[in-house]
């Protein structure tokens, strides 16, 4: 069988004006994890990337880590949009006017993220709760299947140019690595966002793939962090 390991970004920049660069940690987190693969003899055969910075930037951190490993070549890194984050920022902008019925000072808490942690995620998860839900859809916003689609397309196309045993690494992002979870294991869009807000920097989930035949193999390993025994590594946005 092959395997695709989805690779969730490392610590982007939450609160800063930009969230679309790696933090200092977030490099780290990405160098300790092509350490870690080199050290158990991982080679990829494909390396993918979404086209934002913080994916493209993990992976070439990772490879580049990686490669001072390992005997052989590190595959190029492709770019396929696909694998992109879900539009985050427009979601909550579509929704804004809903969240502003619940909480009167939500655009306070959305400027000043970095500061008042607990209730951005509060006030996010609701919107999340709606975007996912599918019944307040919003004109000229990406909608939740049509994210799971667009996600879904760039997995068979994956599956259709893999050989038999490839080993295939994916740098996406946690949204991404949701939808392919609903895909493969069926469970409902919200319960997968359950997951999703476990997902670490970095961390690694393992599908198993024979043909057009999905299973997942392992989730959310974060082993190569637990090594450093620091856990200021382990993060979540």
């Amino acid at each position: 069988m092959g395997s695709i390991y989805l690779i969730r970004h490392g610590q982007a920049s939450f609160g800063a004006e930009n969230y679309d660069v790696l933090s200092p940690l977030g490099l780290r987190q990405s160098l300790v994890l092509g350490d870690y693969l080199g050290e158990l003899g991982i080679r990829f055969d494909r390396c993918i990337s979404g086209e934002l910075n913080r994916q493209q930037d993990t992976a070439r951190a990772t490879l580049d880590s990686l490669f001072k490993r390992c005997d052989g070549a590190v595959p190029n890194l492709e770019i396929d949009g696909a694998f992109n984050e879900f539009p985050a920022d427009e979601v909550i902008r579509a929704h804004m006017p809903d969240l502003l019925e619940v909480e009167p000072n939500a655009l306070h808490i959305l400027r000043n993220a970095a500061g008042h942690r607990g209730e951005f995620q509060r006030l996010f998860s609701y919107v999340i709760r709606r975007w996912v839900s599918g019944e307040h859809e919003k004109e000229g916003l990406e909608s939740w299947q049509g994210f799971v689609e667009r996600v879904e397309a760039g997995l068979k196309r994956l599956l259709l140019e893999a050989k038999q045993t490839d080993r295939v690494a994916v740098f996406t992002s946690g949204g991404t690595i949701t939808a392919l979870l609903q895909l493969i294991i069926g469970v409902p869009p919200i319960k997968a966002f359950e997951l999703n807000w476990q997902i670490v920097n970095t961390s690694l989930s393992q599908l198993k793939f024979r043909a057009e035949e999905v299973t997942l193999a392992s989730f959310n390993s974060r082993a190569h962090l637990d090594l450093q025994k620091n856990p200021e590594l382990i993060t979540y946005r």
